[in-house]
């Protein structure tokens, strides 16, 4: 083939990709705004154990889209997140709790509003992060992994012995959330829209939504900002980091910091979701479900992070109770292997680099025909082209 036919190819493959991307952004946009509609008018159609799982889901997202941060894009294998996850839940639920207890049992709480609970628990789950990020910056792969396991220990200590604030063993209940006023409790105030009673799950509907919306935005420009470029340098390699200027420890203090609170918020919604906290639901097995959630959907993705934790918190109730064969929390589990282990030999990229594979699809309007032109170069001699794809930035 000669320079010139070379050339004309090229620049009509680029002119039809450019062609193809307007085209993408439409399809992305037009998706993006049926899905949000659905996801708005949703409580008018939809039952009430739904509208709560749906709010559980919203909280696994926020989680997941912080591990994802911290252990995708940034390559830190943390263990911990269970323990974030307590520190945001229980430090709402102390914050905002009141103080009273049952039988021998006596919880302190200090009243104030959810609102600021909220705030308080996610900045102290930050804080915990913070004072923990020492540590992490000087660790990395299975090290870190095991020095972050300890804080689940740790955690699982206070749970259970600093009873005036966690309640113990039986754990103690999360206060209902308001907000400037408005409660999302059942009838506080009474509120219709098109003739359905918004009760407190259909409420808590659209508080996950808007978090979870904020968040995965949130992580979405911090990834695109020049932070988010540096965090990605220290996945692929710290040493190059290095050279180029990225100040290594200091990052991988600062996402650190940025995982946990995102992880003290998604401890949060939990508390609300749950309507309680106890020791239990904040073990090792919590941190290990998180970890599969962001390899489902695709390490460094924020997309897939949230696919991930849509999946994970799905999938528990696939069957129906009294039914034959296998109950739903058993068939969980062995659907939830199944699906990691595929996902691992099959697609490491996880649902979303399965997404990726069909966009690089549509980017080729014939299909995967582009290479047609240059079907003529092969009826030449062999020795003007080469009998394997030229390696990338190679000069054969």
């Amino acid at each position: 083939m000669s320079e010139s036919t070379a050339t004309q190819t090229r620049g009509a493959t680029r002119a039809s990709r450019a062609s193809v991307a307007p085209r993408r952004s439409r399809v992305r946009l037009i998706v993006v705004a049926v899905l949000l509609l659905l996801l708005l008018i949703a409580p008018l159609y939809v039952d009430e154990f739904w509208l709560r799982t749906g709010f559980a889901v919203f909280g696994a997202i926020v989680g997941a889209i912080g591990l994802n941060l911290l252990v995708g894009t940034t390559g830190q294998l943390s263990l911990a997140h269970a323990f974030f996850l307590a520190v945001g839940a229980i430090s709402y639920v102390y914050v905002s709790g009141e103080s009273g207890g049952i039988g021998i049992v006596k919880l302190g709480g200090l009243g104030l509003p959810p609102l600021v609970g909220m705030i308080v628990g996610v900045l102290l789950a930050g804080l915990a992060g913070l004072l923990f990020s020492p540590i992490a910056a000087r660790l990395r792969g299975i090290y870190l992994g095991v020095a972050s396991l300890g804080l689940v220990f740790i955690g699982q200590h206070l749970l259970n012995t600093w009873t005036s604030v966690t309640g113990g063993f039986n754990g103690r209940a999360a206060p209902d959330f308001s907000l400037f006023g408005f409660h999302f409790a059942n009838k506080d105030p009474l509120l219709f829209i098109a003739g359905v009673e918004f009760r407190e799950a259909e409420r808590l509907w659209y508080l996950g939504l808007f978090i979870a919306g904020a968040a995965y935005w949130f992580a979405r420009n911090l990834l695109r900002s020049r932070p988010g470029r540096a965090l990605q340098t220290l996945r692929d390699s710290e040493v190059a980091a290095s050279v180029m200027g990225v100040n290594v420890q200091r990052y991988k203090g600062r996402v650190f910091l940025v995982s946990s609170m995102y992880a003290g918020l998604s401890g949060v919604l939990y508390a609300l979701s749950i309507g309680s906290i106890a020791p239990e639901s904040f073990g090792l097995e919590v941190s290990i479900q998180y970890l599969s959630m962001i390899v489902l959907g695709g390490l460094g993705s924020v997309g897939g992070a949230a696919l991930g934790a849509l999946y994970a918190d799905v999938l528990p109730f696939v069957g129906t109770a009294g039914g034959g064969g296998l109950a739903a929390g058993e068939a969980a589990r062995f659907l939830y292997g199944l699906a990691i282990v595929l996902v691992i030999l099959f697609e490491p990229a996880g649902l979303a680099g399965l997404a990726g594979r069909f966009r690089r699809r549509g980017r080729d309007p014939g299909g995967g025909a582009i290479t047609a032109p240059t079907a003529a170069a092969t009826s030449s001699s062999t020795t003007d082209v080469p009998s394997d794809r030229p390696a990338q930035g190679s000069s054969t």
